[in-house]
């Protein structure tokens, strides 16, 4: 990038333990084993307060995965934003375009691979599973543009898109929430589970903890527990984001 044209700033916010707002202009590269010709920016883990891991990966032709990616007791799961990504599963495969995404049981790994001329971004995801007795979770595969929206709390102009069966098998879900230009949350959230989101288009102005804060597409926000959230989407665009879940369980002691 070279010198800088003028002072240092940044838009981040971070809150240990509590609450992150993770710009695209701060993002580092990360060197990670067993990804090849990969840039990937580690942006919520446990040194900040998540209970999970997540990554934004920009993925060349030809990069791949070397070895699987989860398994052991650790679920995964990809969303691509753009380009193509062929993700492998014991021996399936699975062809992924911008929207698709899989879901990777703990018990399975996942490879991934870029076959195309043209680079691929998406997002990827992992968590240690939480088993529940009798139950076990599947191989889940989808694409966003083949689902539907559904109104969200009875509102008209906000919708939500589940990506995950609604089933105990699975401990965590990932939902796509859209609002309207006006849209907002119908009030003030406050709840044990905690969230990872992207955003995918639109602007916004985010309440958390005590404070508004302009968010925008490119953007990454990690919300602790219990920590007061809500969104208005802002000028004449949709606010669109991707975002984790933790549910289906008890908390334990």
């Amino acid at each position: 990038m070279g010198y800088p044209k003028d002072l240092l700033s940044s838009r981040a916010v971070i809150k240990h333990g509590s609450f992150a707002i993770i710009p695209p202009e701060g993002l580092v590269n990360n060197v990670i084993p067993n990804f090849e010709k990969c840039t990937i920016s580690i942006v919520a883990s446990p040194k900040l307060g998540a209970s999970f891991v997540q990554y934004l990966v920009d993925m060349e032709s030809e990069g791949k995965t070397t070895s699987g990616f989860g398994g052991n007791g650790i679920e995964s799961f990809i969303f691509v934003r753009e380009g193509e990504i062929k993700v492998a599963i014991d021996n399936d495969e699975y062809e992924l375009t911008s929207g698709g995404y899989v879901y990777c049981p703990p018990t399975k790994k996942m490879n991934l691979s870029n076959t195309s001329k043209k680079s691929a971004k998406f997002l990827l995801y992992k968590q240690t599973y939480q088993p529940l007795e009798d139950h076990k979770p599947w191989v889940v595969v989808g694409n966003i543009n083949e689902l539907q929206e559904k109104i969200y709390d009875d509102m008209e102009n906000v919708t939500i898109i589940d990506l995950l069966p609604c089933d105990l098998a699975f401990d965590m879900n990932m939902h796509i929430l859209t609002f309207k230009p006006s849209g907002c949350h119908p009030f003030v959230e406050t709840h044990v589970q905690e969230h990872g989101a992207y955003i995918m288009k639109g602007k916004g102005v985010y309440y958390l903890d005590d404070k508004w804060t302009p968010v925008k597409k490119g953007d990454y926000i990690w919300f602790g527990p219990y920590v007061p959230q809500a969104v208005y989407c802002v000028g004449r665009e949709e606010l669109s984001y991707i975002y984790s879940k933790d549910c289906n369980r008890d908390v334990e002691l």
